[in-house]
């Protein structure tokens, strides 16, 4: 056990010196025309270096904003409308999706052709199936940047078994408890699977979670780029290695939004009830809404 805590706060101090040696570094990790320097990206990406990083600034983050109050309620709607820009944006890939698959059975039924051109000049010419499988494209985008969008707007589905029946400041409670405890490790540990499945599918010698730096230096001498370009049938759609940077990216939307929870629910509970919904942007219907609510 003291070995445990010995790694454990011993890594909190090195967090310190490993972030300033890699910020004055940085060639050492972003210079990518040095093989080595990829390797060392991959590595440090999903490492227990860069966790500690981002725990210690997370813990200083949050020790000045509960000394500081507005700075928090500041982080708190920069991170809410960064949430609800992203998701307003990619919600339209929804109205793409149906406009796509409309064009799909049009050309399909009526004109019965084999694929579909778009484009002024150089034209963009693909199968008509490359083009139905490139629709899991666009679920995908509304799933990774609306994630946070819908939470900000409520809309996710959740029990109410013992929430809708608590008091406010154990609701507030309970909020934060389920960002520290499921939201904030589902992102990491995600994060931790996500990060070498990507880059599996970017690069080769394939790299792997319990590869050691000094393992995947060596390997860096045979690097090469091998971006996936395989479909799952032979004019289908070949872009899947995006879905993998997709879930990683899905991973830094859930673990923001955690931070935004927490940061909101624990002003909540500090300034009680008259502070709930503070600075909160909602989108609403308008007078449409309130008529359909007025009917219910």
């Amino acid at each position: 056990m003291l070995e445990g805590i010995w790694w454990f706060f011993s890594n909190i101090g090195m967090a310190f010196y490993n972030f300033g040696y890699a910020v004055t570094h940085p060639g050492l990790w972003l210079d990518w025309s040095n093989k080595e320097a990829v390797m060392r990206f991959v590595y440090y990406g999903a490492s227990v270096e860069l966790f500690f990083v981002i725990f210690n600034a997370l813990v200083i983050l949050t020790v000045i904003c509960m000394l500081r109050p507005n700075l928090m309620w500041g982080v708190v709607r920069g991170l809410e409308w960064f949430s609800n820009t992203l998701g307003r944006f990619f919600a339209w890939a929804g109205l793409l999706m149906v406009v796509q698959q409309i064009i799909i059975v049009f050309m399909q039924r009526i004109f019965a052709r084999p694929d579909i051109v778009f484009g002024f000049g150089v034209p963009l010419q693909f199968d008509i199936s490359w083009y139905a499988e490139e629709l899991k494209l666009y679920n995908a985008l509304i799933i990774v940047f609306c994630v946070a969008y819908t939470f900000v707007q409520g809309g996710h589905v959740r029990v109410d078994l013992i929430y809708a029946g608590a008091k406010f400041r154990t609701k507030k409670i309970l909020d934060m408890f389920g960002a520290l405890f499921f939201m904030i490790p589902f992102a990491v540990l995600t994060w931790l699977y996500g990060w070498y499945f990507m880059w599996r599918h970017l690069i080769v010698p394939n790299p792997s979670a319990s590869d050691t730096l000094d393992r995947l230096l060596a390997k860096s001498r045979a690097l090469r780029w091998n971006v996936e370009t395989t479909g799952f049938s032979p004019s289908g759609f070949n872009g899947y290695f995006l879905f993998k940077v997709l879930l990683c990216l899905f991973c830094v939307m859930v673990f923001l939004q955690a931070i935004t929870v927490l940061y909101r629910s624990w002003r909540e509970f500090r300034e009680g009830p008259e502070s709930e919904g503070r600075y909160l942007d909602r989108d609403t219907l308008g007078e449409g809404e309130e008529a359909f609510e007025g009917t219910h």
